[in-house]
């Protein structure tokens, strides 16, 4: 992936070393552990964070951690400095892309941190991998999350990790769009088999913004290199939830899936990277996905 030189953004703020918070809790009815276990496996790699599930089916809403402290993110380290540059590029896809339709696109704030973290949504952990909290429209990231896809994975394509953070700027871009808020409404109303139908399609969608912005990136600054998006289909491939089912239980539960299986996450990645059209990721509108 071709990104050293280009614009970094402002927007990417350093919490590593500031110890943490306490867990927030949870209103509504309890929790049992099986709704733990289910939004854990469900949320380990790129969804939202799995307290933001918990709170879903419990049909409360969470207490809100202390902020920890933060400050930008301006050290030199490669990683940080390419994490910069890949959500400026977000931005400036976005930006143009709201344009165009008559829209504003609000800029997401992406916040690096070690372990665990507090947030608008709870307390944010590594486990959870990278993850969007809508009530303050933050990125989390703990970058051991890229070493994790080097070993777990065998990924090692920058362009793979630059899709999991795509990912999350598309989660941003159904927060900013309603799509998020519609999403949960609906989620609550219907049993957990139906929530969590819901919530791959909300997932999809998110694959499917990120190959919408790796299209519009490539045709505007050329950032894409051979063996690139075939990267990151695999990494899409690896991160289904039939494929991470399968590894750690020998077996798949199609009604506990809450991302897609790796052939959707696959093929709605592919369909916005082919054309970088926005209508073509609604997949709300589709009986099958």
């Amino acid at each position: 992936m071709k990104w050293e030189g280009n614009r970094e953004s402002d927007n990417v703020e350093d919490a590593r070393g500031s110890g943490g918070g306490g867990f927030g809790g949870f209103g509504g009815r309890s929790i049992g552990i099986g709704s733990i276990v289910i939004a854990l496996v469900g949320s380990y790699f790129l969804g939202i964070n799995p307290l933001t599930l918990l709170n879903i089916m419990s049909g409360g809403a969470p207490q809100v951690s202390q902020q920890a402290p933060v400050r930008p993110a301006t050290d030199n380290d490669p990683t940080v400095k390419f994490v910069r540059t890949v959500l400026a590029d977000t931005e400036d896809t976005w930006g143009e892309i709201f344009a165009q339709n008559g829209g504003q696109y609000v800029k997401p704030k992406l916040t690096l941190f070690e372990g665990r973290t507090p947030t608008a949504c709870g307390t944010g952990s590594t486990a959870s991998g990278p993850f969007y909290c809508p009530g303050d429209q933050k990125i989390y990231l703990d970058l051991q999350f890229f070493q994790t896809m080097r070993e777990r994975f065998n990924v090692s394509s920058e362009f793979a990790e630059a899709y999991v953070i795509a990912h999350e700027v598309g989660h941003h871009v159904q927060n900013l769009t309603g799509v998020m808020e519609k999403a949960d409404a609906m989620r609550r109303k219907v049993n957990e088999r139906q929530a969590n139908a819901i919530s791959v399609r909300l997932e999809l969608q998110a694959d499917c913004y990120a190959g919408v912005w790796a299209y519009h990136a490539n045709q505007a600054r050329s950032i894409l290199e051979s063996g690139d998006v075939e990267s990151a289909l695999k990494t899409a491939t690896a991160i289904g939830d039939d494929t991470l089912q399968e590894q750690a239980q020998g077996h798949v539960v199609p009604d506990s899936f809450t991302h897609g299986t790796s052939e959707q996450r696959v093929a709605w990645f592919k369909r916005g990277i082919e054309n970088g059209r926005v209508g073509d990721c609604n997949t709300f509108a589709t009986k099958r996905i």
